[in-house]
């Protein structure tokens, strides 16, 4: 993967805690749990998962293909 960035900053809604974490290349990760308030982030309509939602970077499929590629297919 040419310029494709593998990690992306998560950032909950709720209460604002910043952590940053590795994106699976060939998955979707629909849910995570944030450290700071322990609430489960889901997808927002439209996106396919929790780093377009939330991340300060795109999911790796999505950089590579657009966001209308998704990462699940």
């Amino acid at each position: 993967m040419n310029n494709v960035i593998l990690e992306s900053a998560l950032v909950c809604p709720e209460c604002g805690y910043r952590k940053t974490e590795p994106m699976p290349s060939d998955a979707c990760q629909w849910f995570y749990e944030c450290q700071g308030c322990h609430s489960l982030l889901k997808p927002k309509t439209g996106d396919c998962c929790v780093f377009c939602s939330y991340g300060s970077v795109a999911c790796p499929p999505v950089q590579l293909h657009g966001k209308h590629s998704g990462c699940c297919g």
